[in-house]
């Protein structure tokens, strides 16, 4: 399947567009750990199934240094031992506001209990709306049929520029 329209050619998409890096960009200038930061982006679009946005982050996530383990450990976070507290609150937060049409009651009270006690408010606030431009990301890529494997780590730091 080839990329149905690109947004990136389109003057409105392109202005829509530069407002979402915006934020996405004050987001990841909010304090919380860049792993963290890619962690919760790579499971959300795991769970997604967006190709580009998992290419995408497990590929930040590698030239950050991140061990192969964690990185394949991901989707399987809860059955593992290689994420410290605050990065499981956080995984959690993520499946749980990613996951809302699947029954789910959104984010539960012991995962925002969990979340609280690792984050300070500025650091949630960016962990919020992480989740919410993510699944907006995923949304995109899946619409548009963005297949994985050309992403080239440090892309987005220069969209950024």
């Amino acid at each position: 399947m080839e990329p149905r329209f690109d947004l990136n050619s389109n003057e409105l998409a392109a202005k829509i567009g530069r407002r979402f890096a915006a934020t996405s960009l004050a987001i990841m200038q909010s304090g919380l750990p860049k792993a963290t930061l890619e962690l919760v982006e790579l499971r959300a679009s795991q769970i997604n199934g967006c190709g580009f946005c998992v290419d995408a982050h497990a590929k930040e996530l590698a030239a950050a240094g991140e061990a192969a383990v964690r990185i394949n450990l991901v989707a399987a976070w809860r059955e593992s031992t290689v994420f410290t507290a605050a990065e499981r609150a956080a995984l959690a937060l993520a499946e749980e506001g990613t996951r809302i049409a699947d029954a789910q009651p959104g984010v539960c009270d012991e995962t925002w209990a969990r979340v609280r006690e690792h984050y300070d408010d500025d650091q949630i606030a960016a962990l919020v709306y992480l989740v919410a431009m993510i699944n907006a990301a995923n949304r995109l890529g899946v619409i548009l049929h963005q297949k994985g494997g050309s992403y080239e780590a440090g892309m987005f730091a220069a969209m950024a520029d």
